[in-house]
């Protein structure tokens, strides 16, 4: 077999003769089953998936090391000016048992705090620090990033349940140009998919999700959203570098 850990994978790696993991492959195999129904509410992560546009990587529960060279080598994608729609997912190696979501959530948050710490690009120096602010966003390599969780623990918000693993989706805000919030064709686009999830999950919007740049909202907060209509409450668990000596 051929060695590939510590760089990104392609759709192809999975069924080539790769050193993976039985659990990777599990999850995957559960990953593409699920995005690819033809019900699936999310039109982008479908024709990602199918047209191998996609990029995935993943981290063990004890090693989280080879996360940041893969995000980095993620970015260093959108060099090529040609760059399609990418979207990097991460699977975690699962519990030995399935955990509740905040024991998920933590993870998540642990996940996104270790790849602040390491992460050697300062943030763009205009780019709010502190996760209150409606404006803020999260930074690695230099890239603003949108990052949201996935997770067996969903129960009621069948959208967010990718499989046995949790799953992070990467998503650089580049990759949205022409469908940002206030933008027609991102009104449009985002509330077919809206629409879709609702039927999915047998349930209205989660509150906390809306736009980045809305002025009544936080960010943060939909990164990993609850298994229900409840809004979060409480503070964000990440903290940037330069406030956590403040």
């Amino acid at each position: 077999m051929n060695e590939k850990t510590n760089t990104l994978l392609t759709k192809e790696d999975f069924t080539a003769r790769l050193a993976l993991p039985k659990w990777l492959l599990e999850s995957y195999r559960t990953f593409h089953e699920t995005v690819t129904d033809k019900t699936f509410p999310c039109y982008f992560g479908m024709g990602g998936e199918l047209k191998g546009e996609l990029r995935y990587a993943y981290v063990t529960q004890k090693d989280w090391s080879n996360l940041p060279s893969a995000l980095y080598a993620f970015l260093k994608l959108f060099d090529d000016p040609k760059h399609k729609r990418h979207g990097l997912f991460v699977f975690v190696e699962p519990f030995e048992t399935e955990a509740d979501l905040e024991a998920y959530r933590k993870q998540f948050w642990d996940i996104l705090q270790y790849l602040h710490d390491v992460d050697v690009v300062e943030w763009p120096a205009d780019s709010p620090r502190d996760p209150d602010h409606y404006l803020w966003d999260f930074h690695f390599g230099g890239e603003p990033i949108f990052v949201f969780g996935n997770a067996p623990a969903y129960k009621q918000r069948k959208t967010r349940d990718l499989g046995q693993s949790m799953v992070l989706g990467f998503q650089p805000r580049r990759i949205f140009e022409g469908l940002k919030g206030t933008e027609k064709g991102g009104i449009m686009s985002r509330e077919k998919v809206r629409e879709r999830v609702e039927v999915w999950d047998q349930l209205p919007k989660h509150p906390d999700i809306s736009h980045y740049g809305d002025p009544t909202h936080n960010e943060w907060k939909q990164f990993f959203i609850g298994d229900d209509i409840e809004p979060i409450v409480g503070k964000c668990p990440f903290s940037h570098k330069e406030m956590k000596s403040e």
